[in-house]
């Protein structure tokens, strides 16, 4: 497969989604305090997001304490703590920006940030796939039909530079999607689906504090009924000339 960090990487699968844009969504859906800048509602990769992670329980905490979650501000594409400049980072971030959950434990971008547990949950409204059936890719919005933000299981990274500043990031999981009834019509042609692993309220906690060898138990498509696809009709929403 040549140069492996190329592992894991889906061209033009999920390279775009939707960021929450009320405050309050935070609060009430993730139980985490907004950004003080919410930054812009359509993310590409290398653009300034943020995931939630578990906050490490203080050393005298009871058994059982409930997590606490914390939103970490962080680039959209995992820079691997293992890579040699900013530069080199900046080059592989848009490649890295969804790891495949069934190779995600042994892929070497994404091995370790998944075997030390670093998980998160990504908050977005929507995300975004190309739509191939009339021959020409049509860009379509996926959302939940109630219309409810969405909580993407997710890795998060730290690289560290010469100079001790912290760059933090963030991937998307994927799932294939092969067989979905929604997400199969999407994507290239021939190619393989995958979807993002799109995590139910009630087990943000359990996917954040999970133990490594129950970490794939999560990695489940999500039900076709529950979703809804919107062709854009507007052209900012469309991806930028000269982002790859």
């Amino acid at each position: 497969m040549g140069c492996g960090w190329r592992a894991g990487y889906h061209p033009r699968m999920s390279t775009h989604y939707e960021s929450l844009q009320q405050p309050a969504v935070y609060r009430d859906h993730f139980n985490v305090e907004p950004p003080a800048n919410l930054g812009e509602k359509n993310m590409w990769p290398r653009k300034p997001g943020a995931c939630i992670r578990a906050v490490a329980p203080a050393a005298d905490a009871a058994p059982g304490t409930p997590l606490v979650r914390e939103l970490l501000p962080a680039q959209w594409g995992l820079v691997p703590h293992w890579v040699k400049s900013a530069s080199d980072g900046k080059l592989r971030a848009p490649k890295l920006v969804n790891a495949r959950a069934d190779t995600a434990s042994t892929s070497q971008n994404f091995r370790d940030a998944w075997l030390q547990g670093q998980r998160c949950i990504v908050p977005m409204q929507a995300f975004f796939e190309d739509d191939w059936r009339t021959g020409k890719a049509v860009p379509t919005r996926i959302s939940r039909v109630d219309g409810q933000p969405m909580g993407v299981a997710g890795l998060w990274a730290c690289w560290t530079g010469p100079d001790g500043v912290a760059l933090w990031s963030y991937t998307l999981l994927t799932v294939n999607a092969n067989n979905h009834a929604l997400l199969r019509r999407y994507g290239q042609p021939g190619a393989d689906k995958h979807m993002p692993v799109i995590l139910n309220e009630g087990s943000f906690d359990a996917w954040l504090g999970a133990r490594v060898d129950k970490s794939k138990e999560f990695m489940r498509a999500y039900a076709a009924n529950w979703l809804a696809a919107n062709p854009l009709e507007d052209k900012a929403d469309k991806v930028p000339q000269g982002l790859f």
